[in-house]
């Protein structure tokens, strides 16, 4: 005799009877960005660099005294064509094409790694992985330098209209003892730290990564940006330290920057090493839009 009754669907088959399933939370994935590192990891950083730079120390030199050269020959140019008025710009500017300039220094530190000397020629000399993807980063890196330029000539001719600029003995007083210099220091500073921290954080694993991985500049900009994000305070830490060496280096008529550059160089190659996953490093890199040459 056949029953009426129905029977209940089997549990491994909710869907049997029109059953809804359960709502369950997503299992946790792992953050592959995330090192989780410090904040005093920042300072192993620079003490690598300082390391590095003793390890061969006349090739590093020899750099930091090129990048001297060329920013007193910078200055130089700004005051004789009669383009002071640029000149707070560009010493600001340079914190977003410094990463760029820092290429040989980052070789260094990796040929230190695998065991080997590496001359100055090496080091001026460069050969990324990523081939012509490097100059195109440069390119793109120098695009938001002048940029940052044009800003702050506007921003200028805000406050101050379209008058001729009065020189370097006259800014100083009128930028420290005018309201209208404090307000645009006020929105000049904010605005040039919002452009100098977009480009440390496109720059500072990007550059180096062109020169370890085969990847394109692109994928480079948009990497180095997430492994700056994810792990936020330590970079905080050593965006802090690289801004208050800098500026010891500008106080000193730059010629800190001989010293300071080089380690600076060689720590933000450690700084990659220790956020970049090694197996990331070490084959091809994930690619977020194109195919390097």
């Amino acid at each position: 005799m056949l029953s009426n009754r129905t029977d209940p669907p089997p549990p491994d088959n909710p869907h049997a009877a029109g059953a809804i399933p359960k709502v369950v939370p997503p299992l946790p994935t792992p953050n592959l960005r995330a090192r989780n590192l410090p904040a005093r990891t920042a300072f192993g950083w620079l003490r690598a660099g300082w390391d590095d730079l003793r390890a061969d120390p006349a090739p590093s030199l020899a750099y930091g005294v090129g990048v001297f050269a060329l920013s007193v020959t910078v200055v130089w140019l700004l005051l004789g064509l009669g383009l002071d008025y640029a000149l707070f710009p560009a010493l600001a500017g340079f914190m977003v094409i410094g990463p760029l300039v820092a290429n040989g220094l980052y070789e260094k530190s990796r040929r230190l790694e695998e065991g080997r000397r590496t001359s100055l020629g090496q080091m001026l000399f460069v050969r990324p992985r990523s081939g012509h993807q490097a100059l195109f980063m440069g390119v793109l890196l120098l695009g938001l330098f002048l940029l940052w330029m044009r800003a702050a000539v506007l921003i200028y001719a805000l406050f101050f209209g379209i008058n001729p600029f009065p020189g370097m003995d006259e800014i100083v007083s009128m930028l420290l003892l005018t309201p209208t210099g404090w307000a645009l220091l006020l929105v000049g500073g904010t605005v040039g730290a919002l452009f100098a921290a977009f480009a440390f954080a496109i720059s500072v694993f990007g550059v180096p990564m062109l020169l370890q991985e085969r990847t394109d500049a692109l994928s480079a900009l948009g990497i180095s940006m997430a492994m700056v994000w994810n792990n936020l305070v330590v970079m905080l830490v050593w965006g802090a330290i690289v801004f208050v060496l800098f500026v010891i280096s500008v106080l000193t008529g730059f010629v800190g920057l001989i010293v300071v550059f080089p380690v600076l160089g060689h720590a933000t190659w450690h700084a990659y090493r220790a956020i970049r996953a090694d197996d990331r490093q070490s084959g091809d890199a994930e690619r977020m839009f194109i195919r390097p040459a």
